[in-house]
């Protein structure tokens, strides 16, 4: 993975009252390097001008559509993009800039994954074992049993392997990896998906009980629904970037305090609101346009909007990516 930063352009942003500023991204683009017929080269940008920002005690949800983006921020900010992965645009970390030897150095510890799917456990190793292996000091034996017992997990759910457990309990075992360390910043890549109900709503308050502690959360989810159960504020990502950033309190009635287009039709699909879907399909990375990525979905189109990207701009105590946000 190569990296280009700019380090004498950084700006501290205002991630909002009460927090303090724990991980900033700014203008972040990801690409690959791809071979084609006859080894020629291209260059695919499947990420481009992303935007978040998240304090300590928060948590940010990150939304969007399969293919939006959502986990290949969580992967650049944990430094884990394949070798053909180009980076440009700023993350920072407690301020100061998150190079690829700190995010090494600092992964698994201060910055952790809860990761989408129970299978990342070990099938042939006991979970307590599995737990174990990611102390980084002190005596791990002693980590795992007092981790094991603030999430409820019994010395019998240790001596299990990942098949003998529920879906719940394999949840629990996978936030405990994830926080045994005292980490401060969490990254829950569609931690819910496929759990009944009661287990979601534990799971949430979990990442919740976290953030009481200091700190902050990053839930990326397709689910906006569930988002809006536990998060502070919601990023809407669309095609590789971010068109909206908004308090989770702006979700409501007809979406009337929503900014971008996207955001409000998002919303109004939803089965409990007019349940309208969205006309038009979110385009792949190799059809990216040079203006708005909406725009041939959008029924406010105008030339302004395909002649170029819009920049993010303040609106409302959020933020939008749009020409005619209002």
């Amino acid at each position: 993975m190569t990296i280009e930063y700019n380090p004498d352009d950084f700006k501290s942003t205002e991630i909002g009252p009460g927090y303090k500023s724990l991980l900033e991204v700014s203008d972040l683009s990801v690409s690959f390097v791809q071979y084609q017929k006859g080894l020629r080269q291209r260059v695919l940008k499947v990420i481009s001008n992303l935007d978040i920002s998240l304090g300590s005690g928060e948590i940010l949800a990150v939304v969007g559509s399969s293919g939006s983006g959502k986990s290949l921020l969580a992967h650049a900010i944990l430094g884990i993009l394949p070798n053909n992965a180009i980076c440009s645009g700023k993350i920072l970390y407690k301020n100061e800039l998150l190079t690829p030897e700190r995010q090494k150095k600092i992964r698994g510890s201060e910055i952790t994954l809860v990761p989408q799917s129970v299978n990342f456990l070990d099938p042939l190793m006991r979970v307590s074992a599995q737990v174990r292996t990611a102390v980084r000091q002190g005596n791990p034996e002693e980590a795992q049993k007092k981790i094991f017992r603030r999430y409820d997990l019994s010395e019998g759910v240790g001596n299990q392997y990942p098949f003998q457990l529920s879906g719940g309990m394999a949840r629990r075992v996978l936030i405990s990896a994830a926080v045994i360390n005292g980490s401060k910043l969490i990254i829950a890549d569609e931690p819910t998906p496929g759990l009944h109900p009661e287990i979601v709503t534990e799971t949430l308050n979990h990442l919740r009980e976290l953030t009481d502690e200091g700190c902050g959360v990053m839930l990326i989810t397709h689910d906006i629904s569930t988002a809006l159960q536990v998060a502070d504020k919601i990023a809407v990502f669309y095609a590789g970037t971010t068109i909206e950033i908004t308090p989770a309190a702006d979700f409501h009635g007809q979406g009337q305090a929503l900014r971008h287009p996207y955001t409000k039709a998002l919303w109004q699909s939803l089965p409990q609101n007019d349940f309208t879907p969205i006309p038009g399909f979110q385009p792949l990375p190799a059809n990216f346009s040079e203006g708005c990525l909406f725009a041939p979905r959008c029924g406010k189109i105008t030339s302004e909007c395909t002649g170029s990207l819009p920049v993010m701009q303040d609106l409302r105590s959020g933020k939008v990516r749009c020409h005619h946000a209002t």
